[in-house]
């Protein structure tokens, strides 16, 4: 049994010694606790801090004080944050907020659980941030900070364009050569060359535009959003509308909860016109060098028809998806097989293969879709499960995302949903994920049981976000497929491993043998080091430590943050489902 990296526990009210404070004024609780807190910060009183947290709490920063995104476990440790950084980052002006959603609640998490939340604004030498308290009740009527995140919204010398900042310039007939020597880049040279005209490669653009930063994003596809035209016909997102809102631009409110690819794909072209982001599709980064002496990258361009352009920026970012190459194992015979294998990556549609059989290999979320869709098409399908999979209902994903998302501003939601550290959102995802699984998608799962396909509860039974932070896949959000399934119209194999090859299929370990016509590999994507391998020299390439995956302080290992290399960089949506 793999040992949880993550053994912290819970501070219920038993382990602490208290009965259920419901009867407490919030306001009053965390005004008390906030002079307190901004007393000691103001005397740059370290130890005064610290006593203010439980002995095993937390302090979790995003940018504010250490330019990073950092966990510190324990009043030891915090205390080490705050005597390196407090007075070099001058921490001050802090506030209560009580506007409507931000305002001081006393939340009661489990009936054994209960913690009190509010958030307070600060400012830094640098710029404006939120932080996001969680007391719990002690003995004493106190009441101490079991965790504390600290966000930077803002920079001072940096401030976004909006409102009162946004261009107030009018224009008659000017605009449109001005936006074609901006994207062509005619005078200058960009600061930022982004790698993926996807929604986090446009996001990160966005948000550099509208700071002043000239940002050019590169695309292969010769449309913006292509990423997701070309992935399979029937590919819809798993995860709620409000869970992929992009910055300065929200989605209608007519929009459907659950986005098909090819609709995102619009979306996304029509965000990059409309915020008037620097693009060029159908392009290619053919070389690049590093100057150490000028800490800039040499980026040589493929623009297909137009020819090949060399730029000096400073900062290059690789926003190429959580995975890297297609993964296809390799099993002997291929070449005899008469039928046709692709991995889910060249798969498009069952349209053609009515009639016929076919067998997905795979059991997360592009298998379960494309085992439909074979489904529905009228096609003897069977999925070959190689491993147990983390499977919950979109209805459980809805209802979890939507205690934050749903009612919330999506950058006040963002910052709840990043405000608690990995080890706590454990401790509460492992009691989350059974409840589930015992009530919500019990009937799912007993049917899945009954028909052979084996489930399990995610990483230390925590759901889909370990497995997706720490693996990248391993879940299927069930949009329907589990019902075939359970009703036999998706037939399961699995127990015995892939033997080979055959003329007409698959042969297993067990003796048996599968027919198909078509095959198709759902079995994810390699390292996402692999596209920066191929446009980066090896000197520079084998300097990158690992990008996907969590450090010891529960962090992305390299996403967002220095990965091994100065100006390189991963961006990637890393809280796409956090369940």
């Amino acid at each position: 049994m793999v040992t949880d990296s993550f053994p912290q526990r819970l501070p219920t009210l038993d382990r602490l010694g208290v009965t259920d404070p419901s009867d407490v004024s919030s306001s009053e609780v965390a005004t008390e606790w906030l002079n307190t807190f901004s007393a000691a910060i103001t005397q740059s009183d370290t130890a005064a801090v610290v006593n203010l947290f439980l002995e095993d709490g937390f302090w979790k920063d995003v940018i504010a004080l250490t330019w990073d995104f950092r966990t510190f476990e324990g009043r030891k440790n915090i205390k080490k944050l705050l005597d390196a950084r407090l007075v070099a980052m001058g921490l001050n002006e802090l506030r209560l907020l009580q506007e409507p959603l931000n305002e001081p609640v006393l939340q009661k998490v489990y009936h054994d659980f209960v913690w009190l939340r509010f958030c307070f604004g600060f400012t830094t030498k640098h710029g404006k941030g939120t932080a996001v308290v969680y007391l719990v009740p002690l003995p004493d009527s106190k009441w101490k900070a079991y965790t504390l995140l600290t966000c930077l919204n803002s920079l001072t010398n940096f401030p976004q364009k909006l409102g009162p900042f946004r261009n107030r310039e009018t224009d008659h007939g000017s605009w449109e050569e001005k936006r074609r020597q901006e994207t062509e880049f005619s005078n200058n040279d960009p600061t930022v060359i982004v790698i993926g005209a996807g929604h986090s490669g446009l996001e990160t653009a966005a948000r550099l535009k509208y700071i002043g930063v000239p940002t050019l994003v590169i695309d292969k596809k010769p449309r913006v959003g292509g990423s997701w035209k070309d992935r399979y016909k029937a590919l819809c997102l798993h995860d709620t509308i409000w869970y992929n809102q992009t910055p300065y631009l929200n989605f209608p409110p007519t929009w459907p909860v659950y986005t098909p690819a090819a609709k995102l794909a619009d979306w996304l072209e029509a965000y990059a016109s409309f915020l008037e982001l620097d693009v060029w599709t159908a392009s290619t980064i053919t070389k690049t060098s590093w100057n150490n002496s000028t800490k800039t990258w040499s980026i040589e361009v493929n623009r297909g028809g137009k020819g090949t352009r060399v730029l000096t920026v400073k900062h290059l970012v690789f926003a190429t998806g959580s995975g890297g190459r297609p993964k296809v194992p390799d099993i002997p015979g291929k070449a005899s097989f008469k039928g046709s294998a692709v991995h889910s990556s060249e798969f498009k549609s069952a349209a053609n293969h009515t009639g016929k059989k076919a067998i997905v290999v795979g059991c997360c979320n592009s298998a379960h879709d494309i085992a439909q869709d074979f489904c529905s098409h009228g096609v003897d399908i069977t999925m070959y499960q190689r491993s147990s999979t983390f499977v919950i209902s979109t209805e459980s994903v809805a209802a979890m995302l939507g205690a934050v998302y749903n009612d919330f501003p999506t950058e006040l939601a963002d910052t709840y949903n990043t405000s608690l550290p990995r080890a706590v959102v454990r401790r509460l995802h492992q009691r989350m994920v059974s409840m589930v699984a015992e009530t919500t998608d019990k009937a799912i799962l007993d049917g899945l049981a009954k028909v052979g396909f084996k489930t399990n509860l995610g990483i230390h039974g925590a759901g889909s976000m370990s497995l997706y932070l720490e693996r990248g896949g391993g879940y299927y959000i069930d949009t329907g497929a589990s019902k075939s399934i359970i009703d036999g119209d998706i037939k399961i194999k699995n127990g015995s491993a892939i033997e080979s090859f055959t003329e007409n299929g698959l042969r297993f370990a067990d003796g048996t043998e599968l027919q198909a016509d078509i095959i198709v590999f759902a079995t994810g994507y390699g390292d996402p080091r692999d596209f920066m391998r191929e446009v980066c020299e090896d000197e520079i390439a084998s300097k990158i430590t690992r990008v996907w995956g969590l450090d010891e302080e529960g962090q992305s290992a390299g996403v967002w943050r220095y990965c091994g290399h100065d100006g390189l960089w991963f961006a990637n949506h890393i809280g796409v489902i956090d369940i």
